[in-house]
């Protein structure tokens, strides 16, 4: 036995050796894994364990506004200080109902006694409660005669793969920093597997440029991860931008850097918008399937113009995650006394 002895000693030596020398390659070829701050550089190992419980805390939010319509006629010349004094019912020659319908990503960071809580943005679940539109005069301006006015009956958020449906209520909201947080209060048997965001919330002002980032959503309703680099940090105001590819669906995803390597992950945002332009477009008015243009004929039927928004992808506004935090901790109050005690920010 006292044979291999000497070979067991060089095997321990290799190993150490080993040991410190990929040490030694990491730290010249990551010199600053270490330094504390966020990482500016791709992922050195794998971190799909990581990315796969992250996602799964990360959910399709859809939100639809019921409204019914009343249409006047253009004689009838009502204006807008008159609707206060008629009846709708009565004086409309019409109505109508519609309804209008957003979809964008909202992700579980609370569950505490049945009470779960998402985050997500403001406009995906902020519908007007009243729309009036006007008659065109000749010009193309608008008249001061009402056309119609809409009115919201009813308003349904939901989360499809929640439990009873996913049906959630708007427990906070503000428009103004396009922050809002869902909820609903479940059997707490219902929750016991509910996957729930758990990294910890970190600091975007110690974003720097050519931060790394992940970003989580679901553009054009995929669930998709997706990468990003940080500029023009706009830190009075607690947002930055990315260079992410943004599609409708992403608004409400969230944001996560690297602090000194993976599995490392830090919430540093939420996904707010992205810069977009809208053109007006004539097109030939019909139908779906009954018509074949033929571009040696002349068009010379009815025409209609729509409003089409051109996303400018590449470009993505990020909420920094002080502004939500703030938030949360403004409303501390008004959210404990609806039973959603967010202890974790005190």
């Amino acid at each position: 036995m006292n044979n291999h002895k000497p070979f067991l000693i060089l095997f321990l030596v290799i190993i150490l050796i080993s040991t410190f020398a990929c040490s030694s390659v990491y730290e010249q070829v990551y010199p600053t894994l270490n330094d504390g701050r966020y990482d500016s550089e791709f992922p050195y190992k794998s971190s799909s364990k990581q990315l796969e419980e992250i996602t799964s805390s990360i959910k399709l939010l859809n939100s639809i506004a019921f409204y019914e319509s009343y249409v006047f006629e253009e004689g009838q010349k009502i204006t807008e200080r008159n609707l206060k004094r008629i009846d709708y019912e009565k004086t409309s020659v019409e109505k109508i109902y519609y309804n209008n319908t957003a979809s964008g990503t909202a992700t579980i960071f609370h569950e505490d006694q049945g009470y779960v809580a998402l985050l997500s943005v403001a406009h995906i679940v902020c519908f007007p409660d009243t729309i009036i539109s006007h008659f065109l005069n000749p010009d193309g301006t608008f008249s001061q005669y009402v056309q119609s006015i809409s009115i919201k009956n009813r308003q349904s958020n939901y989360v499809p793969d929640l439990p009873g449906g996913g049906e959630l209520d708007i427990i906070l909201i503000d428009k103004s920093i396009d922050v809002a947080i869902l909820g609903h209060k479940y059997y707490a048997r219902e929750t016991v597997n509910l996957p729930i965001f758990k990294f910890p919330w970190g600091k975007s002002a110690e974003l720097e440029w050519g931060s790394f980032v992940y970003v989580f959503g679901f553009p054009m309703n995929y669930k998709m991860i997706s990468k990003g680099i940080v500029s023009e940090l706009a830190k009075e105001k607690n947002t930055f931008l990315i260079d992410a590819v943004f599609n409708r669906g992403s608004s409400g995803g969230i944001v996560l850097a690297i602090r000194d390597g993976v599995p490392n992950f830090e919430l540093v945002g939420m996904v707010k918008s992205v810069p977009a332009d809208f053109q007006f477009t004539v097109r030939p008015l019909f139908k779906k399937g009954d018509f074949d243009f033929n571009p040696v004929i002349p068009y010379k039927g009815e025409l209609s113009v729509e409003k089409e928004q051109i996303i400018r992808t590449g470009i993505t506004k990020v909420i920094g995650i002080e502004t939500v935090l703030e938030f949360i901790k403004k409303n501390f109050d008004e959210l404990r006394g609806k039973g959603y005690y967010f202890k974790q920010f005190l």
